[in-house]
């Protein structure tokens, strides 16, 4: 019971820092935006996809997050987007802690858009709030169509189920039929787009979504509900 309780503790604390931490995006009207998946899914080539469509028309700023290493940090960078990496050593997720590490040195009054790329993991990520409008969550199809039922808490705090690497589905089991359809027991409304980031097919619904969420949000409508 002991733990339980700590954790629970962690956890609002958390989310009252991450609270405190949206305000200072909506005073600024950045719009953020959680991409959460697994290793390997297709995170950072959604951010790329995203800064070369929409980089031209909003400030964007993107936060990576990894345990170790700047591999992907360099990626976004090479495409002239400012880039924050922070290395958890360890941890298997962002939080609002870390994020306060790192919003100090940003001037969000020259962001539109930020992207946070969480570590790669299905777990950890959901648990932890972050300062954003939407979760996206990224499932490959080598992954398998189970997830759902096997990460339930992911797929709930989501806003967004992106599909990705819809080019293997010659070559890999699995069913985009059966995922869309567990995903939307646990959220009925649930926007579910099948893409693939390497051939492009399919990234530009992901784009309009994001856009129309962007576009709201300049002509003050608020968060995400």
């Amino acid at each position: 019971m002991a733990e339980i309780r700590v954790m629970r503790k962690v956890l609002a604390s958390n989310d009252a820092l991450a609270a405190s931490q949206l305000e200072q995006l909506d005073r600024n009207s950045v719009f953020g935006v959680n991409i959460m998946s697994g290793p390997g899914a297709g995170k950072t080539s959604l951010v790329e996809r995203t800064i070369e469509a929409l980089g031209s028309k909003y400030r964007v700023y993107v936060i990576e997050g990894d345990i170790q290493g700047s591999l992907d940090a360099e990626r976004v960078a090479a495409l002239g987007v400012p880039v924050t990496q922070i290395n958890t050593q360890g941890a298997c997720h962002l939080d609002g802690l870390m994020m306060s590490s790192v919003f100090p040195g940003i001037d969000f009054s020259q962001v539109d858009l930020l992207l946070i790329e969480n570590v790669g993991n299905l777990v950890c990520p959901a648990e932890f709030t972050l300062p954003v409008h939407c979760n996206v969550t990224i499932i490959s199809t080598p992954e398998g169509s189970d997830k759902p039922v096997k990460y339930p808490l992911m797929f709930t705090k989501s806003d967004i189920i992106v599909i990705n690497k819809i080019d293997l589905l010659p070559h890999v089991d699995f069913d985009a039929e059966e995922l869309s359809r567990a995903v939307r027991k646990l959220k009925p409304d649930i926007p579910v787009i099948r893409m693939s980031t390497k051939t492009g097919e399919g990234v530009d619904g992901w784009i309009s979504w994001l856009e129309e969420k962007l576009t709201g949000r300049k002509e003050g409508q608020g968060r995400l509900s």
